[in-house]
């Protein structure tokens, strides 16, 4: 382990600044420095300046489209890192535990990177389990099983192409969720579950925040295939 590098990430992240910029991109999209700036209420010439150390350390990548850069998170490893953090942030050290944020609507179904986080993010990956779709030991690691084809197809998701192809990115892993406490799914299958989703317009991004609003049709759908009692417990409040 090189302790030097762990530590210039740390300190990267730790700055107030740099850390609001990178909890902006927490939703999976890519921001203007501009844009970024305005959330870590700095100028655009400091923004600058720790947008190039983040960039320069791996945290984020740059995309240039005509005349504009714009910058995102560089791998779901960095959101899986930032995730974490705010759950220890949140953590208390004594009496009455409270988790995760006080919006409601963040709480129920929200993005964390590019796959599904909060209540609905946990019951899909409750329910794959229960399927035995998927099978995961801890947070080390995740597999599909001969089961996922049908469970999958079920909600209108085609697994096979999971498994073509030379993408590095693991099919399915388990995410410690900052609300729930408990794993919600990533991985190429969580961000596949959450683009689908959202090309079906079951979920509907919000304005300048990661939450996710269910549609009615969405209602509908996902709960013919979670199962009502699991359903009931997403939209509980």
């Amino acid at each position: 382990m090189n302790t030097n590098r762990l530590s210039h990430i740390a300190a990267l992240i730790g700055e107030p600044a740099r850390t609001a910029m990178l909890m902006a991109l927490m939703d999976g999209r890519a921001l203007t420095a501009h844009e970024l700036a305005g959330v870590g209420r700095i100028a655009a010439a400091t923004a600058s300046r720790h947008l190039g150390l983040l960039v320069e350390a791996g945290l984020l990548q740059v995309e240039r489209q005509g005349r504009h850069r714009y910058h995102r998170l560089a791998s779901g490893e960095v959101a899986q890192v930032l995730e974490g953090l705010v759950c220890l942030a949140g953590a208390q050290p004594a009496g009455r535990v409270i988790t995760g944020p006080r919006d409601g609507d963040l709480r129920r179904a929200r993005t964390c990177y590019d796959h599904l986080a909060g209540r609905l993010g946990v019951a899909i990956a409750d329910h794959l389990r229960a399927e035995n779709a998927i099978t995961w030991e801890g947070e080390a690691g995740a597999q599909l099983t001969p089961t996922a084809d049908a469970v999958l197809q079920r909600l209108g998701v085609a697994p096979s192409g999971l498994l073509a192809g030379r993408s590095g990115r693991v099919v399915c892993r388990p995410c410690l969720d900052w609300s729930e406490r408990r794993s919600h799914l990533a991985g190429r299958l969580g961000a596949m579950i959450c683009a689908h989703c959202l090309d079906q317009g079951w979920l509907a991004r919000t304005e300048r925040s990661r939450a996710l609003r269910i549609t009615p049709s969405g209602a509908l759908a996902l709960r013919d295939w979670l199962g009502v009692a699991r359903w009931l417990d997403v939209v509980g409040d």
